[in-house]
């Protein structure tokens, strides 16, 4: 008896396309400048969370005879301050103020705007009318003058300068999130949505959100180094963070007199500055342009 073999191809599994989001984050590797950034601001924010166990000096601690002591003074690295204070351990611990005061108020305002700009957006009408019209009164005045006004009126101090700076910059994330909005809300799926029943805020949920948070979230995060750099300024002209606490805008003002002393201890704060902003923009970029290819 012969066995006719089955000679029938076996259907070979179909692999999956990759996502979106795998897809973005493919291109984001892909790019060095931003990796670079990324790794910088990272060790940044873990040297600022563990700051207490890497053994470094008291940031507090001050000596009158040991001031403005040269970078590479023994036990010192980057030397010391105007009041003998060790400039690693402050810059360290500053980098927590400085960070926690440019991100916490860029996130807030993110939740904060993107909910008034995603009502606005899609709702429309006159609802639409006062949010946008409220945010544009906000447009009227530069952003540096809107947290020097509001920081002044509300007094010096960390809680006061989160205020401020969530408060200049709920416009700017309220205007992208309702101009996303508008353009994805006359798309036909979300009409196609509408004809089935679908509630306004299960539409907003299901298929609006996905579509415009990318946006929103890009333009965010370029924000984020404008918000440190603007906290850094509120402690310089003494309306930020108060005194003793290390923050590197305060760090900045209190090493002014030193400059024609010891100018490279005076100008490490702003050196911090640069780097960290410089390392948030290009991770910023970097970001924009993972997320915007288009095939």
């Amino acid at each position: 008896m012969t066995v006719v073999a089955d000679t029938a191809e076996v259907a070979e599994p179909v692999r999956k396309a990759p996502g979106y989001w795998a897809g973005v984050f493919k291109r984001f590797l892909n790019d060095p400048v931003a990796v670079t950034c990324t790794i910088v601001v990272l060790l940044l924010i873990l040297a600022a969370i563990f700051a207490p166990y890497l053994g470094l000096n008291d940031p507090y601690k001050a000596s009158m005879i040991k001031r403005l002591k040269p970078i590479g003074f023994p036990g010192f690295p980057l030397g010391t301050d105007e009041q003998g204070r060790d400039m690693l351990a402050r810059l360290i611990y500053g980098g927590r103020l400085t960070l926690f005061v440019g991100l916490v108020p860029v996130v807030l305002a993110f939740f904060i705007g993107s909910t008034l700009g995603l009502v606005a957006g899609y709702v429309g009408g006159w609802i639409n009318t006062i949010i946008m019209r409220t945010v544009d009164v906000f447009f009227a005045f530069p952003s540096v003058l809107l947290a020097i006004a509001i920081s002044s009126a509300l007094g010096a101090g960390i809680i006061n300068s989160l205020v401020s700076l969530t408060i200049v910059f709920i416009p700017p994330i309220a205007r992208v999130a309702e101009s996303a909005t508008a353009s994805v809300r006359a798309l036909d799926y979300i009409d196609a949505a509408r004809a089935t029943g679908g509630s306004a805020l299960t539409i907003i949920r299901v298929h609006v959100i996905g579509n415009v948070l990318g946006p929103i979230f890009v333009y965010a995060t370029s924000l984020t180094s404008v918000c440190m750099i603007l906290a850094a300024g509120l402690s310089f002209l003494g309306i930020g963070v108060r005194p003793p606490e290390p923050e590197w805008g305060l760090m900045l003002n209190t090493l002014r007199t030193a400059i024609y002393i010891n100018p490279w201890i005076a100008a490490l704060p702003g050196v911090m500055i640069f780097i960290t902003s410089l390392c948030l923009n290009l991770l910023s970029d970097g970001l924009r342009s993972a997320m915007n290819v288009k095939d």
